[in-house]
């Protein structure tokens, strides 16, 4: 009983501070302040964080008005536009090139590049390619069908009045040539 005078004389508000300083007075009070904090902070969560998150999401991108998003549209088509534009001129000019060269037409579209030059050296690489491909297919189908290559040799054709000043020996060198030339004009 005497203890339990004691503690009501201590139900002073200075008591009951200086209880609640000391160690047992913090482990029974700090339990019911988190409580109340965290059902508090709960509270104003529900209350105003989507609003201020809203607001900050709205300071930091601003909304597009009907103009800023018809503005960004027209830049978009103008762009496509000039793109669309410098693709064809591109095309323009590797057709010619290709015509120039005697490339297949076909194949134009998979080696324009971003620029005239790049466009210009992809055809003369696929000329070299083709040529060197269209080559050795020649050569190959000539030797399949018996004939043999002579590197450096051209087809020689003359006309009537260079047969008449040969020598015999410049007609019998070249006497498929005369021949042909013999035929041709009967």
């Amino acid at each position: 009983v005497k203890a339990y005078i004691e503690g009501l004389s201590q139900l002073t508000p200075d008591g009951v501070t200086a209880f609640l300083e000391q160690e047992e007075g913090k482990k029974l009070l700090q339990p019911k302040l988190d409580k109340y904090f965290n059902t508090g902070l709960e509270t104003w969560k529900n209350n105003n964080l989507s609003k201020l998150i809203d607001d900050e999401v709205k300071t930091r991108f601003p909304e597009k008005d009907a103009k800023d998003i018809e503005l960004e549209k027209i830049r978009s088509d103008l762009q496509k536009m000039q793109i669309e534009k410098q693709r064809e001129s591109l095309t323009n000019k590797a057709i010619k090139i290709a015509n120039e060269q005697k490339l297949p037409i076909d194949l134009v579209d998979y080696f324009i590049g971003e620029d005239e030059d790049k466009t210009t050296q992809n055809l003369t690489r696929l000329k070299e390619v083709f040529d060197t491909h269209l080559q050795s297919a020649v050569d190959e189908k000539l030797k399949a069908g018996g004939t043999t290559i002579q590197s450096g040799a051209t087809p020689t054709t003359f006309t009537m009045e260079q047969i008449r000043t040969m020598s015999e020996s410049d007609i019998s060198k070249n006497w498929e040539a005369v021949q042909q030339v013999l035929e041709g004009n009967k």
